[in-house]
């Protein structure tokens, strides 16, 4: 009771976050009685025909259902290990630079597209692959014929993961470099009195000491695993390319709004949700029970 009367004050600040989160997190979920009525906005949740599990079985089902989860699993994945690899490389090298002023350039400089919604950078983008874009552009003076970027399924997936990577990778930077002044100065100290150069001391001081933040990405990571970029891939696809492009989250877009087909999307959603549940349990375990790492 003590504790509590000292901090009664932190805990009434939480309260318009906690109240917001009730209403736009946890309201919601009401909504997934969906996946087991033949739902009618007509009739509501209450009027609406309970059917059971016949939406899942209709979803899984469905021709197109297969191959859009195995692009929804492909894209995530791909975009998962290249937003650790590539952000854990450009910290290393920024690290390394003795010029400050140069380091901080370069960070600006990553981050910046961070800031920008899809909406602008989903079109700079189309017109960058466009047939008649600077890209194809080159390629004509390279003597190359030009590619429809955009409207070529293996072509359009590497532009999705690779757009999406270079404008997120400055944030999962930044962190990475946090951890890195995190470290203890003085295990660079003993590690060079041991006769390490810089290389040594990146493997076995400064990558052992990014570990404990290198798992926590990993782990959240594994909780977006059927999060593939549904802004992103709503923006810049189109029908030619559903077949190599068409995810998870966009598929339910088009089912419900398109379709009108209510129960079936929110199957979908709620499928998609309880394997994120299970990745991101079975992550978590996993560093607690082999590298001793806790979250919470």
């Amino acid at each position: 009771m003590k504790t509590l009367k000292k901090e009664y004050i932190f805990h009434l600040m939480l309260i318009p976050g906690v109240i917001v989160t009730l209403i736009y997190a946890y309201g919601p979920m009401a909504g997934l009685i969906m996946a087991f009525q033949n739902f009618e906005p007509l009739s509501g949740f209450f009027h609406s025909k309970f059917v059971g599990l016949d939406n899942f079985r209709y979803v899984f089902n469905l021709p197109d259902f297969t191959q859009v989860l195995w692009n929804t699993i492909l894209i995530a994945l791909c975009k998962m290990v290249l937003f650790l690899v590539v952000p854990l490389i450009l910290a290393l090298l920024l690290n390394e630079l003795t010029k400050r002023w140069f380091s901080r350039l370069i960070q600006s400089a990553v981050f910046l597209p961070f800031f920008l919604s899809w909406t602008v950078l989903g079109g700079v983008i189309i017109e960058l692959f466009s047939l008649n874009g600077p890209v194809n552009g080159l390629l004509s003076s390279l003597h190359i014929e030009p590619i429809m970027f955009m409207l070529d399924n293996n072509w359009f997936r590497g532009i999705v993961i690779g757009s999406d990577v270079w404008k997120g990778m400055g944030y999962n930077m930044i962190i990475m470099l946090a951890a890195i002044t995190g470290i203890n100065a003085t295990l660079y100290e003993a590690a060079e009195v041991d006769g390490a150069g810089r290389w040594k001391q990146m493997l076995y001081v400064t990558l052992p000491g990014m570990a404990p933040i290198l798992i926590l990405l990993a782990v959240l990571g594994l909780g977006n695993v059927l999060n593939a970029g549904f802004e992103q891939i709503l923006i810049m696809y189109n029908p030619t390319v559903y077949q190599g492009a068409d995810i998870i989250d966009t598929f339910v877009y088009r089912l419900g709004m398109f379709s009108q087909q209510f129960g079936p999307a929110a199957a979908v959603g709620l499928f998609k949700s309880v394997i994120s549940l299970v990745m991101v349990s079975v992550t978590y375990y996993a560093a607690y029970k082999y590298n001793n790492y806790r979250i919470f």
